[in-house]
């Protein structure tokens, strides 16, 4: 089954925004495609038409595909409640509160719940875009890891790893990340993208042959930084939008769509992305 993940070096990388642009090239370029994300883990959620409650991204991802979201796209969302615990919501219904200790031992029996739900993604579209969360390095979380690496192998996906240039350390970041992974995880990641890039890329590709070389990577993606009015998650915001507070219209929201996937279309090589996707 054709599929491409998404992770990041860190939260607010760019990982919700580029699988969101990959969902919208894909259902452009007519495949029927959808958004998958095992895990998510924040204070806001979106609320579906028959009152099911699923992480805002993977809604805004399935709009991207021209879908109506469900929490089939994000089976898991981990809501913070005030008593310092988590509200645990599997497919989109509301489980038990638990602390971070409890959930952390419960995560392995939901193993089967994400293969179950991914599976029918893969029966149903074409393409399926999966989303990781905060960093893949993360070692001291990655034992029964569900939602990067793990989810990677569970859905046997390609890894394009994502980091954010504007905050600094981009080839430090992509370094670190890929050689903190054990050998089998680290032969997953098939390219880089460099995100949020300011300047002239001329200035960047003496970085970008050396990170290669050290990698074995290819960079794949310098995307430019640019004013997206797309509803951000709750984690490390760049910059206010009015879309976070306000209603947005569909062809709004469209047109900011159709934004993103220019913009990418013509900073990532795509004829190499759809090159790991092995379509028949």
């Amino acid at each position: 089954m054709p599929n491409i993940m998404i992770q990041g070096t860190a939260s607010s990388a760019g990982k919700s925004i580029m699988c969101t642009a990959l969902c919208k090239i894909f259902r452009e370029d007519g495949y029927k495609v959808a958004p998958f994300k095992s895990q998510n883990l924040s204070s806001k959620f979106y609320e579906t038409k028959e009152g099911y409650k699923m992480s805002t991204a993977q809604a805004l991802q399935a709009k991207a595909c021209g879908l109506e979201p469900s929490p089939n796209f994000n089976p898991i969302l981990l809501l913070f409640n005030s008593e310092g615990q988590t509200d645990v919501i599997i497919k989109g219904k509301f489980y038990k509160k638990m602390g971070a200790f409890e959930y952390f031992n419960y995560k392995d029996f939901l193993k089967s719940m994400i293969t179950e739900t991914y599976k029918k993604l893969e029966e149903e579209y074409e393409i399926v875009v999966l989303e990781g969360a905060g960093s893949p390095a993360e070692i001291n979380l990655n034992e029964n890891d569900i939602v990067n690496m793990g989810m990677a192998r569970i859905a046997d996906a390609p890894v394009l790893l994502v980091a954010d240039i504007d905050r600094g350390g981009v080839f430090a970041s992509l370094y670190g990340t890929v050689m903190l992974l054990d050998e089998e995880d680290r032969n997953r990641i098939k390219g880089l993208i460099i995100n949020k890039y300011r300047g002239d890329k001329v200035f960047l590709q003496p970085g970008i042959e050396k990170i290669e070389k050290l990698l074995n990577i290819p960079v794949v993606g310098v995307i430019p930084f640019v004013h997206l009015e797309l509803a951000d998650e709750d984690s490390l915001i760049d910059y206010d939008k009015r879309c976070n507070y306000t209603y947005q219209k569909e062809e709004e929201l469209e047109k900011e769509l159709n934004k993103l996937s220019k913009i990418v279309r013509e900073n990532m090589d795509m004829d190499y992305v759809y090159s790991l996707l092995k379509l028949k």
